[in-house]
């Protein structure tokens, strides 16, 4: 089990408000959103609750799914689900939705630097990943699908049931489909290094170099 440290915690809390607070710059923008986003907006359009307490509960379902995958949640992966979603109710009270189109640019770009920091910020300290990540490795592990397809597969399901129920797809849940991953690869390792610290980012780079 990891170290709960107040610095570990403190670096899981950080990123994971600052991650609800992205999602909520992609909402505001009106661009289209990432597959789950997509599910809980249109869950929203048809049961009227706000799109962060929807956003908690689907995250407290996908968790539950955990059970019959017997998943192992950590304390980052209960964090996450209460924290998320409350941190985004935050920012779409706090961030005005633009009406011009290059403001709704301007507001997705930032919101999709700040999801690939805060991403790398909460992971770092390794406290348990968030429910739908471990949804993909529990299949995974359960079924013997690469995480690759068990990931697709879900995504997909999730983003068609999303659409359907009239949740927000546009060019943005195209342009986060296919530069998230590139980001979170670059700020992933930065922010490691930073909770680690250099020392210990160096020597960890010493040992992968010397078993290469």
């Amino acid at each position: 089990m990891k170290d709960l440290s107040l610095k570990s915690l403190s670096w899981l809390i950080t990123g994971l408000f600052l991650y609800g607070i992205a999602v909520a710059m992609l909402v505001q923008a009106s661009l289209g959103l990432a597959p789950w986003n997509t599910l809980a907006s249109g869950l929203v359009e048809i049961t009227g609750i706000s799109f962060g307490m929807m956003t908690n509960l689907i995250g407290l379902v996908v968790l539950l799914v955990w059970i019959p995958l017997r998943q192992r949640p950590g304390v980052g992966t209960v964090l996450n689900v209460l924290l998320v979603g409350t941190s985004a109710e935050i920012g779409l009270w706090l961030i005005p939705q633009p009406t011009e189109l290059m403001a709704q640019i301007a507001l997705f770009t930032g919101g999709l630097l700040l999801l690939a920091a805060a991403t790398g910020i909460y992971i770092a300290p390794g406290l348990g990943p968030g429910p739908r990540d471990g949804l993909m490795t529990g299949l995974h592990e359960r079924t013997g699908a690469p995480v690759w397809l068990c990931r697709a597969g879900v995504e997909i399901t999730v983003l068609a049931i999303g659409w359907l129920l009239g949740g927000m797809v546009g060019i943005g849940t195209v342009a986060e489909a296919l530069l998230i991953g590139p980001m979170v690869h670059r700020t992933l390792p930065f922010f490691r290094t930073m909770y680690a610290g250099r020392v210990a980012a160096e020597a960890v780079a010493a040992e992968t170099r010397a078993s290469a």
